[in-house]
């Protein structure tokens, strides 16, 4: 099988799986000139599917993008899929964030959002994994977070992290419906943790955004659910850190825990691989806006990695219970 066969087989089976692609679907794949041939790749496995599909192509001028194209809002007439294997740089999140708005506001429309994609994800990566198996350890997750109003979260690095859970559910990334995407590569488990409930230390110790691994780790503190203060050695990053805090009210907002279970995933500088890697977790900051519970609200949705973590959760009856 060539390599362009491989990439092209590779998304066809994560659409099947993720998606539920049927020859039936009418397909729209969303891509970059810098991730063409990834693009190319969903196309032509939707095709070898059966399924009728367009290939969009943003502009390389006027980048980076603050909103949709004017063309864009009516490409998604008659689809019931789209993928977007585009760039993922983070000053174009209002843009992505618009766009994926206009998508979720479909009743029938399933989404692959796929923002810095590259072919290594796709051939030999996370892309082209056992989707049965992830399945079951995300099943094992929502076992060991029913009926949790609280996680304690700690990692070698530092991070020592209380979250509310109260009211909030875990969901996974593993099968797209119409209203609620996934990522390809998916493979986390994730909640919106009470906006007000996360107070103590996070220490990322891996990449965050699109900026990409940092040269030293850097330590938030959390107090109501907000970060009230950032160190890092790494001065360019912390620089870039602060910048995305102070995008809006919202962006210094708790949004999201995350924890990785792609078996297949590595850690690599873009999030999203790195955050899918079994073994990591991710605080998100900024808006949640469309996942369950989600009441945060910001022009920014920023997640940052860190390594190897622990939980122990707390019921309503105040029993505890520990994954490590």
């Amino acid at each position: 099988m060539s390599p362009r066969d491989t990439l092209a087989d590779a998304a066809r089976n994560a659409m099947t799986h993720v998606l539920d692609l049927v020859p039936e679907d009418n397909v729209l794949v969303v891509t970059d000139p810098e991730t063409m041939v990834c693009g190319e790749a969903f196309a032509r496995g939707a095709e070898a599917a059966g399924c009728d599909v367009q290939l969009y192509c943003l502009p390389a001028e006027g980048r980076p993008l603050t909103a949709m194209p004017p063309d864009m809002s009516g490409l998604l007439d008659e689809r019931t899929v789209v993928i977007n294997a585009i760039i993922g740089d983070a000053r174009e999140v209002g843009f992505r964030l618009e766009w994926l708005k206009l998508i979720e506001a479909s009743p029938v429309i399933r989404l692959g959002h796929s923002p810095g994609i590259d072919q290594d994800m796709m051939g030999a990566g996370p892309l082209n994994v056992d989707y049965v198996a992830m399945q079951q350890r995300a099943d094992e997750l929502f076992e060991f977070f029913d009926g949790a109003v609280s996680v304690h979260i700690t990692a070698p690095g530092g991070t020592d992290l209380v979250l509310d859970l109260t009211g909030r559910e875990f969901v996974s990334d593993l099968h797209a419906k119409p209203g609620v995407g996934c990522n390809l590569p998916c493979g986390e488990v994730y909640c919106c943790p009470v906006e007000t409930g996360a107070e103590g230390v996070l220490v990322v110790d891996g990449c965050f955004g699109s900026w990409g691994n940092m040269e030293s780790s850097a330590t938030f503190t959390l107090a109501g659910g907000r970060v009230v203060d950032v160190t890092s050695a790494d001065g360019p990053a912390l620089a870039e850190i602060l910048r995305l805090l102070d995008t809006d009210d919202g962006a210094r907002n708790i949004a999201e825990l995350g924890i990785g279970l792609n078996p297949e995933a590595r850690l690599t500088d873009r999030m999203l691989e790195a955050e899918k890697v079994a073994g990591t977790a991710h605080i998100a900051f900024g808006t949640n806006e469309g996942m369950p519970g989600g009441q945060s609200r910001s022009g920014v949705h920023i997640d940052y990695l860190f390594v190897g973590p622990r939980f122990v959760v707390t019921d309503q009856a105040g029993e505890t219970r520990k994954l490590d």
